[in-house]
């Protein structure tokens, strides 16, 4: 079941700045030209006549200098653009390359990327938000509005028990109290936690060993009233590890402890298994087999049914975004349905936020399942008789009120008269006195 009993109210065996801105870097000084030759000195004294001339400078070599016919042997400092040290006196100053100066990076890509980005942000927006918001107003509209008269109770509804009542824990004085609840209600089915199977599909019967007293018990105290073995377990579908369906082998181990709790004396075998994809032909396979078993023992085949898709197609988008798509199409569960004496949706984990939109999913899963239900199989709305927050649960949301007017408002809007129609209560360990009273007042209504 989703969520799986508690194990801590009901324990028994072991059962998801911006980017950097392009400033302009400073560019390198101008090189300066080397200084132009000064005037020619002042001449000095008339030498003696018999003194001789002095010696012409020489120019400088190229080794102290660089020439401008060997650019490569110029100093690095002047290759860089750097002021040379010193040209020779009458050397005009080479010209020197002029520094360009370094600008910013273009900025237009960068504008472009963060235009793109702030577009595609957008669009998630729109893709997703505004269809979520037009899905929950549709919901609250779907919440307004009146139930049809007569739209209670008839008598048919069922609540899920926890292990307690087939391990020993329960006494006498526990079933005597629990008939004193269930006395004058609609309730005629009980789903009795009885497992969880093992991963081959087997049962150990040590798993249900008090199954001996609770059935003649309830018998006694609350005649007409049938007990059903809740079955189990994890699905290999979204994890390596649980029970492989796909197995031919484990479908027949699972057909034989389904034969081995009628012969234990149950009135009937519900199956709970999950996460079950919307398509999965081989649960259909299991299904026709487990029919042919109960039927030849006048037994009941019941099952725990996901949430139906709330938009067309909304379980593929969702397992592809979540690898879990948690719903089936409604073509898949009236396929189910059409194979089993009873299904109840597990309507809650639906992640409404308030009651008004909570109801309103329940009234249009209501409406959605009794399209698809056969006359002659037995629809059930699954009632929260829980309480946990967490994410796809919020107790002041999913309560029992909001659950039962969404129930009667899709009943009325789709099927007011229809006979093999009720509610179910999960789970009776985390029920509440409020859950009864609401129950009690808004559905079985005497």
């Amino acid at each position: 079941m989703d969520p799986e009993p508690d194990p801590a109210s009901d324990p028994g065996p072991a059962s998801d700045p911006g980017p950097a801105s392009g400033g302009r870097p400073a560019a390198a000084p101008d090189a300066e030209p080397a200084p132009a030759a000064g005037p020619a000195p002042a001449p000095g004294p008339t030498p003696v006549p018999d003194a001789e001339p002095a010696p012409a400078p020489e120019p400088a070599t190229d080794r102290e200098t660089g020439s401008a016919r060997d650019p490569d042997s110029a100093p690095k400092s002047a290759r860089d653009g750097e002021p040379a040290r010193e040209s020779a006196p009458d050397a005009e100053p080479a010209p020197e390359a002029e520094a360009e100066p370094a600008g910013p990076a273009d900025p237009a890509p960068r504008r472009r990327r963060f235009r793109w980005l702030r577009w595609g942000i957008l669009a998630v927006v729109l893709v997703l938000v505004l269809p979520l918001l037009a899905a929950e107003t549709a919901l609250r509209v779907n919440y307004a509005g009146d139930p049809a008269d007569g739209t209670y109770t008839r008598g048919q509804d069922a609540i899920w028990l926890g292990h307690a009542w087939v391990d020993g824990r329960k006494k006498d004085a526990d079933m005597t109290a629990l008939a004193e609840r269930l006395r004058g209600t609609g309730i005629r089915d009980l789903y009795v936690h009885s497992g969880p199977l093992e991963h081959d599909g087997t049962l150990p019967k040590s798993d249900y060993s008090k199954a001996s007293w609770l059935i003649p018990a309830v018998h006694r105290a609350l005649p007409g009233v049938r007990v059903q073995a809740w079955l189990g377990d994890t699905l290999a579908t979204e994890s390596p590890d649980g029970l492989h369906l796909e197995r031919a082998r484990t479908r027949a181990a699972v057909v034989d402890s389904a034969r081995d709790v009628l012969a234990a004396g149950f009135d009937g075998v519900h199956f709970d298994l999950e996460p079950l994809h919307s398509g999965d032909q081989d649960y259909l396979a299991l299904l026709d087999d487990l029919r042919t078993v109960t039927r030849g023992q006048g037994a009941l085949l019941s099952v725990a049914a996901h949430q139906i898709d709330p938009l067309p197609g909304f379980h593929s988008l969702w397992g592809t975004l979540t690898n879990h798509p948690k719903w089936w199409s409604q073509a898949y569960f009236g396929q189910v349905a059409r194979r089993v004496d009873q299904i109840a949706v597990m309507s809650y984990d639906t992640m409404q936020p308030l009651q008004s939109l909570y109801g309103g999913y329940v009234a249009q899963q209501t409406s959605l399942a009794l399209e698809v239900t056969p006359p002659g199989t037995h629809l059930l709305m699954g009632l929260p008789f829980y309480h946990e927050n967490r994410f796809g649960h919020w107790a002041h949301a999913e309560t029992v009120p909001a659950a039962v007017r969404g129930v009667r408002l899709g009943l009325s809007r789709t099927d007011a008269r229809r006979a093999r129609f009720g509610v179910a209560l999960y789970v009776d360990f985390a029920a509440t006195e409020d859950d009864w009273s609401a129950y009690r007042d808004d559905w079985v209504h005497r």
